[in-house]
C-alpha cells in the first residue's frame, strides 16, 4: 500500500468513526428533570440499561422551557442521532412539524401519537394498571375513602384516575374516591409543595391511600403520606423504596423497556403506533421487600386475577381517552 494509499484509508477510517459516533441516540427528557424519581427516571433507567448492556453512549438533555423542545429535537437531528426518543404528550405538536423536515432520522415518542413514517409512538394502557392499584387500594383502606392526586389536567391523567376509581369500586362498591389535579399547565409535573397540601386536604377528608400520578409532584405526596402515617401509591417507576412500609405498590408503567428497546433497534427502529399494557408486560404493579408486608395473601391473588383477566381480554376496564367519561369518578 503507497503512502497515499495509507493516508487515505486512514481518512477514511476516521469518517467512519465520526458517521457512527453521529449515529448514537438521543434521549429528550420532559419537564420535570431527569431524576423525578417517577416517568423520565423512568426513561433515564432504560437508556442507562441499553448503554450499559452494549457499552455504547447515547446523547441526553433536560428541558428547563418549553421553547427548547423544537431547539433540542432539531440539535440532535442535524447532529445524526439516530433514533431520537423524548418522553411525554407535550412533544407531540413540535415533532409533527420536525419530522418530516428529517424523513431519514428514526424518532421515538412516548404518550403520543404522531402520525409521520418515521416515527414510532408508544402509548400505555395505563388504566390496566390504575385498574390493579385502586383495588389493592381499596383493600388496604380501612376509612372507606382513597385519593388520587394527578399532576397536570389533561386527558391521559384522567385516565389514571379512572381506571383506578374503577378497580376501588370493584372491591367495595360504596367507597370514596377523592380526586384532585395539581394544575393545568406543565409546572404541575414539579410541584411538590402543592402535592403535599393537596394530600394533606384528602387525608382531612378521610382518605388513608393515596395513589400519585404526578411526576416530580407526587415526591410531595409520598412524603406526606408517610409522615402522617397513611399510605400511598406510587406510578412509573417503582417508588416503594422510597417509604418502606408506606408506599402500598406502585403502578409500573415500563417507560424504561420503552426506551431501551427503541435504542436498540437503533436506525432500523420500527415505526407506527407501539401499544403497552398489561398484556404485554408493559403495565403492572410493584412487589418487592419494601411493601412485602403491606400486600396480604388474598390481596395478591385478587390482583392478580384481574391481571389475567384484564391480559386475556376477559375483563374491560373503562379508558377515559376513548370517550371523555369516566363512569366511576367525576372530574
Amino acid at each position: 500500500m503507497t503512502f497515499m494509499h495509507k493516508i487515505l484509508a486512514t481518512t477514511a477510517a476516521m469518517a467512519l468513526s465520526a458517521g457512527a459516533a453521529l449515529a448514537e441516540p438521543a434521549l429528550i427528557f420532559d419537564l420535570g428533570g431527569k431524576f423525578d424519581k417517577s416517568f423520565n427516571e423512568a426513561a433515564f433507567a432504560g437508556a442507562q440499561r441499553w448503554a450499559e448492556e452494549t457499552g455504547e453512549s447515547f446523547r441526553e438533555i433536560e428541558l428547563q422551557s418549553e421553547a427548547q423542545r423544537e431547539q433540542a429535537l432539531r440539535r440532535f437531528a442535524e447532529n445524526g442521532n439516530n433514533p431520537i426518543v423524548m418522553t411525554g404528550f407535550a412533544f407531540g405538536n413540535v415533532l409533527s412539524e420536525v419530522a418530516p423536515d428529517y424523513p431519514d432520522t428514526k424518532f421515538a415518542i412516548i404518550d403520543m401519537v404522531v402520525d409521520e413514517p418515521n416515527v414510532r409512538s408508544v402509548v400505555f394502557n395505563e388504566h390496566e394498571g390504575s385498574y390493579l392499584v385502586g383495588m389493592m387500594a381499596a383493600m388496604a383502606s380501612e376509612s372507606g375513602t382513597v385519593g388520587f392526586i394527578g399532576g397536570m389536567d389533561i386527558p391521559l391523567i384522567r385516565k389514571f384516575a379512572c381506571g383506578y376509581a374503577q378497580g376501588a369500586k370493584a372491591v367495595n362498591g360504596d367507597i370514596t374516591v377523592l380526586s384532585n389535579m395539581t394544575g393545568t399547565t406543565p409546572a404541575a409535573w414539579n410541584d411538590p409543595v402543592k402535592g403535599s397540601e393537596l394530600t394533606k386536604a384528602q387525608i382531612s377528608q378521610g382518605a388513608d391511600v393515596i395513589y400519585a400520578a404526578a411526576g416530580g409532584t407526587g415526591v410531595g405526596v409520598l412524603q406526606t403520606a408517610a409522615d402522617e402515617g397513611i399510605l400511598s401509591v406510587g406510578v412509573d417507576s417503582n417508588q416503594n423504596y422510597m417509604h418502606p412500609g408506606k408506599v402500598l405498590t406502585s403502578m409500573l408503567k415500563r417507560v424504561d423497556n420503552a426506551v431501551y428497546d427503541a435504542m436498540t433497534q437503533g436506525e432500523a427502529l420500527e415505526t407506527g403506533i407501539n401499544v403497552m399494557g398489561v398484556g404485554n408486560g408493559g403495565i403492572d404493579y410493584a412487589l418487592d421487600e419494601h411493601n412485602a408486608e403491606l400486600v396480604a395473601d388474598d390481596m395478591k391473588t385478587a390482583v392478580d386475577d384481574a391481571k389475567a383477566k384484564i391480559a386475556a381480554g376477559e375483563l374491560n376496564v373503562h379508558d377515559y381517552t376513548s370517550d371523555d367519561s369516566c363512569p366511576d369518578l367525576s372530574f
